[in-house]
């Protein structure tokens, strides 16, 4: 693509649009043309795309998630056209800046955290693989929500990302299905002798697509992510004339998670789920029934993949559609359901696997329950004689007046999988041991993965710069080559320029945190990150118990020989988790005391950055010195932070969990730094009941010291607060062994410090990651899914000649 074409088409384009000249137009105005330009370019690859497949029969998955974290487009989809450079210098010609636009671009902010944000990796990988792969998921009219700090306090404002309109999607009115909520379902004999479903009362809602082109990486194949937007019916206008009654169905898709603390937030959350469900399984079994095939083959066609537990209902809606719908006997209908269906667990917490109650299921899915129903009942017959019948009782879908939708998932697909070897080796030996007892071929791992190309090519391009120039750009599209950076290991020359890289990086990010906080840290700090979701389980509050221990250690010897350490923070809590809350007015409240503490000579610096985001991630990840990665052993499922930092060069402080392990494995135990209690060390606990974290706190001067800041006025404003958290760790015995892993952190902690100090040692090992971050890009985990899961092949990729040249990169 010339620049020179570029320019002409940009200019046509922009006047065709808005009538104006590049001189008088807005950054939206000319963000909403370029990204027109874009559109318009890979369309007829996005329809060639959907023709190859169907043309050569293959076969398809689709991947089911509440959440997608997709994040800023605008430069990603650029990337992969292979037009970033070209359109940056083209743009930059006219006067127009690239980041200007891109600031303009909305994130796309439909999860909350790494569920939301691995789905979108996969997206991206799945395309630039050239597998069949769909995304189906809610088109949120607010996305998470903005958070700002209030004296401290987390405030929760809508996260309105709509409101310009949304460049990338196109609404598929031809494509839309009816989803059918409540009232009351009797089966009745038809003509044929056969029971069928007779509905009574309830409500229908139109479920509308919103298609957004996942744009392969230079491979001209573009993928669909499919988000469902409700509407009222036409025939249904009449029965919703005010605005309050027309609000309880518009809600469906407004909030991504409604507050569950109260019944009709839950009522609101299972609402959701049903319709993303119903209407995605229904657009399917359309398409296929287009494609001629009789049922019995479907499994050979279609791959419903279901990311977590939120679209568990697939199981049940699959099989109302064939037995309700398609007159399929049940026994055939559900050995194709299992055939078809394939289930990722993500926790190995058990209260976090979803429960509906019976009651609020008849309510809201009167037909899914009865099927439900019917599918625990024979589950039960069928294992009566095979299996101990306490063992039976422990793994029915429905106990105790509640649906358990993990059961439901495992017990009607033919795989379960975890997301890394700890977490799944976990699954099976306790977490879900019952179901591996019964069905042990159907459980494997599959450890996350990223998009490595976006959070190095597009998050940090001076470091990708180093790369090219050092291996050459093969790794861009090959991940895995990344590891001939080893051959450099000790070259002098490339570990400075990364280190260069790396310093810019936090020169810019410097700049930023005094822009949005009017703090002043100092690039040559080391920059220590944790950026993730504000739970307990992910111990934020270990961290700082330690930034506490720091700032006594400096208030008693000033000059204490540490390298001077900027700890920044980036997290959401969920509105309705109040001990979550109180941990960030905490945070907050000790950078208060510790960044207007002059006599530390600011050694220590503590930054809180609100509403952190996919953008704010790509801004602190490729300038992180030292990655946190400090969950308790056997919480964390597996983290994909902990693989983005590693990506761009920040060494990892872990303990051994999640894929922590699998990185430690890769990088090498000098190159890690690794402390705290392994997960059979807690489970020994768990076992022996003999933890005691008031011992911890009376026998440790150090925590003592620490903990009592909580509660003595050392840290201000917290009264509240600080009692609350020194109660979760002494009253309620500390359910996360925060206190208990607290001196080898310390430790941990030093070991960086040193490290660091030594500035040759530290560029090695900081290079060591970089190089072994390969094998965990998501391009290698989607291939082992559509290898051992969903029995999908790549396509052959097409080369029209309006579409794309042989390189892969777009022609205008």
């Amino acid at each position: 693509m010339e620049k020179t074409e570029f320019k002409a088409k940009f200019k046509k384009r922009l006047a065709e649009k808005f009538a104006m000249e590049v001189s008088d137009a807005s950054a939206n105005e000319l963000y909403q043309t370029l990204g027109s330009i874009m559109t318009a370019a890979y369309s007829q690859d996005w329809q060639q795309t959907w023709q190859d497949y169907r043309d050569q029969e293959q076969k398809q998955a689709y991947y089911f998630s509440i959440e997608f974290l997709p994040g800023k487009m605008l430069k990603s989809n650029l990337l992969n056209m292979g037009w970033l450079e070209t359109v940056e210098e083209a743009l930059q010609e006219m006067g127009i800046s690239l980041e200007d636009l891109a600031e303009v671009e909305p994130d796309m902010a439909l999860g909350n955290g790494g569920l939301g944000r691995l789905a979108s990796c996969f997206m991206d990988s799945i395309a630039s693989c050239g597998l069949p792969g769909n995304g189906n998921g809610i088109r949120y009219e607010y996305g998470l929500f903005k958070q700002r700090f209030v004296d401290g306090y987390q405030v929760e404002l809508p996260d309105e990302w709509l409101q310009k309109g949304n460049s990338w999607e196109i609404r598929k009115e031809s494509k839309a299905v009816d989803v059918h909520f409540g009232g009351n379902v009797y089966l009745q004999k038809d003509g044929k002798d056969q029971l069928k479903p007779v509905y009574e009362g309830g409500y229908t809602v139109r479920a509308v697509p919103y298609d957004t082109g996942m744009v392969g990486y230079k491979n001209n194949i573009v993928n669909t992510m499919r988000l469902w937007s409700v509407e009222i019916p036409a025939e249904e206008e009449d029965r919703y004339r005010s605005i309050e009654d027309r609000r309880v169905i518009e809600d469906l898709t407004s909030v991504l998670y409604p507050d569950d603390s109260n019944q009709e937030g839950r009522k609101l959350r299972l609402s959701q789920e049903y319709f993303f469900v119903s209407a995605g399984v229904q657009s399917i079994l359309r398409y296929y029934k287009r494609l001629g095939y009789s049922f019995d083959q479907i499994n050979q066609y279609i791959a419903i993949h279901i990311n977590d537990t939120h679209p568990a209902m697939c199981v049940a809606e699959f099989m109302r559609i064939l037995i309700d719908e398609e007159d399929v006997s049940w026994e055939k209908a559900w050995n194709l359901t299992i055939k078809v269906m394939s289930y990722t667990n993500h926790t190995i917490m058990a209260e976090a696997l979803e429960k509906w109650s019976i009651p609020m299921m008849q309510e809201v899915c009167p037909r899914i329950y009865q099927i439900i129903e019917e599918i625990d009942r024979r589950f039960v017959k069928d294992m009566t004689g095979v299996q101990p019948a306490d063992l039976i009782e422990r793994t029915r879908i429905i106990q105790n007046g509640q649906i358990h939708m993990a059961n439901l998932a495992i017990i009607g697909s033919h795989s379960t999988n975890g997301v890394a070897k700890l977490h799944s080796d976990l699954l099976k030996s306790v977490v879900l041991n019952d179901f591996y007892v019964m069905y042990p071929t159907r459980f494997n791992n599959k450890t996350n993965g990223i998009a490595q190309r976006r959070w190095s090519q597009l998050a940090n391009r001076s470091m990708t710069k180093v790369l090219n120039e050092t291996i050459g750009t093969s790794w861009n599209s090959h991940p895995e080559d990344i590891r001939f950076l080893m051959n450099f290991a000790e070259d002098d020359k490339v570990l400075d320029a990364l280190a260069e890289a790396k310093h810019e990086n936090k020169v810019k990010l410097a700049a930023y945190i005094k822009k949005v906080k009017g703090i002043d840290v100092s690039p040559d700090a080391i920059f220590d990150v944790q950026i993730k979701r504000l739970h307990a389980y992910k111990r934020q509050l270990l961290n700082l118990l330690h930034i506490m221990k720091l700032y006594f250690d400096l208030k008693e010897n000033p000059k204490l020989a540490i390298h001077p350490r900027v700890f920044i923070f980036g997290a959401k809590a969920a509105p309705s988790y109040h001990y979550a809350k109180s941990v960030i007015k905490v945070i907050n409240e000790v950078a208060n005391l510790i960044n207007n503490d002059a006599s530390i000579d600011n050694k220590l610096k503590v930054v809180f950055l609100a509403n952190y985001n996919v953008t704010l991630a790509e801004r602190i990840i490729p300038a992180a010195d030292v990655s946190e990665q400090i969950s308790l052993a056997s919480k964390e499922a597996s983290g994909t932070s902990n693989m983005k930092l590693m990506l761009n060069g920040a060494v990892t402080i872990a303990t051994l969990d999640g894929a922590n392990i699998e990185i430690r494995d890769a990088v090498g135990d000098e190159n890690i730094a690794i402390f705290g209690l392994t997960e059979t060390e807690v489970y020994r606990y768990y076992q022996e009941h003999n933890y005691n974290s008031s011992e911890l706190y009376h026998n440790d001067p150090v925590l003592h010291k620490v903990l009592n800041a909580f509660v003595d006025g050392t840290i201000p404003n917290i009264a509240f607060e600080g009692q609350e958290i020194m109660d979760s760790l002494l009253k309620y015995n500390d359910e996360f062994f925060v206190l208990r892993d607290f001196a080898a952190y310390c430790d941990a902690q030093e070991t960086i410090n040193q490290n660091y100090q030594d500035r040759r040692r530290w560029k090695q090992i900081s290079l060591k990651n970089i190089a072994n971050a390969g094998r965990f890009s998501s391009d290698n985990t989607v291939k082992r899914y559509a290898e051992d899961i969903w029995q999908i092949e790549p396509v052959f990729a097409h080369n029209s000649e309006k579409g794309a040249n042989q390189h892969g990169t777009y022609l205008l």
